[in-house]
């Protein structure tokens, strides 16, 4: 009888959960008879022979590898900060930034149980399930942030946003908005954010090709530009973009977006 490829990861000891087994083989760090599967689902027969690509992960998700990138382009120093982590899912992004330094993370996630188990237990986590982002308030994070990340999926980041900045930030009187942000820029004043932009839940549905995918560069580049114009009408005064160092789980080209407050 055959077994998710996931779940004969954990049974073998290669790993200790199955979240992080499915982050491993999205990364296409997992041979199953020499032999890269990228998909955690697949069914394999149980006696076959399974050798992960150089170390374990970092982090309990692919997502800290993508706040690495972004926190390291930009320059972010995180050290004793409070952030926030919006769409936290299995805690990817909260991981990176503990290990980062971060004095505290609140998790917010519209989802319930998703959370790495170590990371549940963290004193440095404040965990914010069944909570819907769109309808953030100040009262339910209970203090200001010094840095947000954000990572939702199945809505545009555009209606989330709003909420999380007017929520998250202080408000101030912004100057020239809409400049290109250099690395090495940033100080512990500044309010920073980061969005992983997902162009499959920021384009039209014409554009959204089978699987999911979008291909056409002018509709990746649109969805950047879109969530970017966005945090610019919400006072962001300098803005970046790269790519993910990863592509998103289904193939999609992902961008990381980076704003300053």
């Amino acid at each position: 009888m055959k077994l998710r490829l996931d779940k004969l990861l954990v049974e073998r000891g290669l790993v200790a959960s199955r979240e992080r087994a499915q982050a491993l083989i999205l990364a296409g760090q997992v041979l199953v008879n020499e032999q890269k599967i990228e998909k955690s689902g697949a069914a394999v027969e149980p006696d076959v022979t399974l050798r992960l690509l150089g170390d374990d992960l970092q982090y309990v998700s692919r997502g800290g590898l993508k706040l690495e990138r972004a926190l390291d382009h930009w320059r972010i120093d995180v050290n004793d900060l409070v952030c926030l982590d919006v769409g936290a899912s299995t805690g990817g992004f909260t991981d990176c930034l503990l290990q980062r330094g971060a004095a505290r993370v609140i998790a917010v996630d519209t989802g319930y149980g998703q959370m790495d188990f170590r990371l549940r237990q963290d004193p440095r986590v404040r965990l914010l399930e069944k909570t819907n982002a769109r309808y953030l308030t100040h009262e339910a994070l209970g203090e200001f942030v010094s840095f947000a990340a954000m990572d939702v999926s199945f809505i545009s980041a555009t209606l989330v946003l709003p909420a999380v900045i007017a929520t998250a930030f202080p408000s101030s009187d912004s100057g020239e908005t809409g400049v290109l942000a250099r690395p090495g820029t940033n100080s512990k004043e500044d309010k920073n954010v980061v969005v992983l932009v997902k162009p499959q839940f920021e384009a039209g549905r014409e554009q959204v090709g089978k699987g999911g995918i979008v291909r056409d560069e002018a509709a990746q580049k649109a969805a950047v530009e879109r969530v970017r114009q966005c945090l610019i009408q919400l006072g962001a005064q300098k803005t970046d973009h790269i790519d993910s160092p990863i592509l998103g789980a289904e193939g999609n080209r992902e961008f990381l977006l980076y704003a300053k407050f």
